[in-house]
């Protein structure tokens, strides 16, 4: 493992002789992988996630992001796409032969197809167990999918031409068919449903002593943000600045993405106000609403998780007197919705609850009538996605695109759909990024 302060790389025995600190600069590791169990990381990994969420350090970012890529890359080295097939046929191979060659005297000629066709049936219901595996990505649910096509197409030519040419037996055959044709219908059934929601592999508690840890040995993380605070003083604003209004607002479900945007300068670069729907930040939500209100032709952006809470912004922005209420104001729905994940060929971390779906059944009838039947099926089932599962810099991607794509809403724009009244316009974006 290399020391990323001096950049030496320190094999175990040079670790353990120096009690976990670098051979050649004496700097302590945060991790030693060795000792983790299943769950490994190491220093340069967890740095370089804090480097990339960061976009080398140029973006804020929440504690939460920071778990959810973490997560992410330990789901994916433990599932090694690169070189799958491969792995598959060498111990296809070899397990034919040792096994077949060994028990060859019981079983006589047919040993080795026998042997063949326990690994194939124990690899078909290993790679079936993988595409409903909450463990894994969805790139690596797809891959799973798409190798018990293979197997099935493999097993299926492959029977039928021994059972005909080698063996001369219908028995075989027919086993051949059926097992061929019964992991080609798994591998096509699992690639169309690859929204599997997910487990973290990581604890929350777990994650925060690793993040403790490494600021004690390396310092305070430059780019992560603290838990928002409430201010529920007010601010003197001056009066020459509330005579001027923004053309824009964006406004989240959740104080900590409000928080962010607002600390990578997003409200600036874009000429707009940033606000939870919380009311952050409290010390000036009411003299920025007063400013807002002032417009006639604002733009209003709703940013939210793909939750029950989360698609009903629009619904309260619309209804609360606290924000539009009897307003004409023009609302463009971000995202995320339910209809951007189940679009989305990225694959977004999915996850399920008992008290999510309670909450989808009991959405107001004006959310609900707007979603189409699979996107109430979808939620209905208990599944959402948070936006801090995304990084900061793919949130302020969208959100621009969204800005930028909504300019002149009076051409038609293929990517936005208005499903409100005239007079009362609200628009949904139809991807995610």
């Amino acid at each position: 493992m290399k020391c990323i302060n001096c950049g030496t790389d320190n094999k175990l025995k040079d670790r353990t002789a120096k009690n976990g600190r670098c051979m050649q600069c004496n700097h302590p590791f945060v991790f030693e992988p060795t000792t983790m169990g299943n769950v490994k990381i190491t220093d340069p990994m967890f740095a370089k996630a804090i480097a990339d969420i960061s976009a080398n350090n140029t973006l804020f970012f929440t504690h939460k992001q920071l778990l959810y890529l973490l997560d992410n890359r330990l789901r994916r080295n433990s599932f090694p796409i690169a070189g799958f097939g491969c792995i598959y046929l060498f111990f296809g191979v070899w397990t034919t032969l040792f096994f077949g060659g060994f028990l060859s005297g019981v079983l006589g000629k047919n040993s080795f197809l026998i042997v063949l066709c326990i690994y194939l049936l124990v690899l078909v219901i290993s790679l079936y167990k993988n595409t409903k595996s909450p463990k894994i990505n969805s790139k690596a649910r797809r891959t799973s999918a798409r190798i018990l096509q293979l197997i099935g197409v493999i097993i299926l030519l492959g029977g039928m031409f021994i059972s005909i040419s080698i063996l001369n037996s219908f028995i075989v055959f027919v086993i051949a068919v059926i097992a061929g044709m019964l992991s080609l219908y798994l591998g096509t059934i699992q690639l169309k449903n690859i929204g599997v929601a997910q487990e973290f592999l990581l604890t929350q508690s777990q994650f925060q002593d690793w993040l403790n840890r490494w600021q004690r040995i390396n310092g305070s993380i430059l780019k992560a943000l603290p838990a928002a605070r409430e201010e529920n003083a007010s601010v003197t604003v001056n009066p020459d600045v509330t005579a001027y209004s923004f053309d824009r607002l964006v406004v989240c479900d959740r104080t900590a993405i409000a928080q962010q945007l607002i600390a990578n300068n997003f409200h600036f670069e874009n000429n707009c106000a940033i606000l939870s729907v919380t009311g952050y930040p409290q010390s000036i939500f009411d003299t920025t609403m007063e400013m807002l209100r002032r417009n006639p032709e604002l733009k209003v952006y709703a940013l939210h998780d793909c939750s029950p809470k989360g698609i009903s912004l629009v619904h309260q922005l619309r209804t609360s007197p606290k924000w539009f209420f009897n307003s004409n104001v023009t609302i463009i729905d971000i995202g995320i919705l339910p209809r951007q994940v189940l679009a989305t060929k990225q694959g977004m971390f999915i996850q399920a609850s008992p008290d999510s779906a309670q909450a989808a059944k009991d959405l107001f009838g004006e959310v609900r009538q707007n979603l189409t039947a699979e996107e109430l099926a979808w939620l209905d089932s208990g599944k959402f996605v948070e936006l801090e599962s995304l990084t900061p810099q793919r949130i302020i991607k969208v959100l621009q695109s969204g800005i930028a794509g909504s300019q002149n809403l009076a051409i038609d724009d293929s990517s936005l759909i208005l499903v409100g009244d005239t007079g009362n316009d609200i628009y949904l974006v139809e991807s995610f990024g």
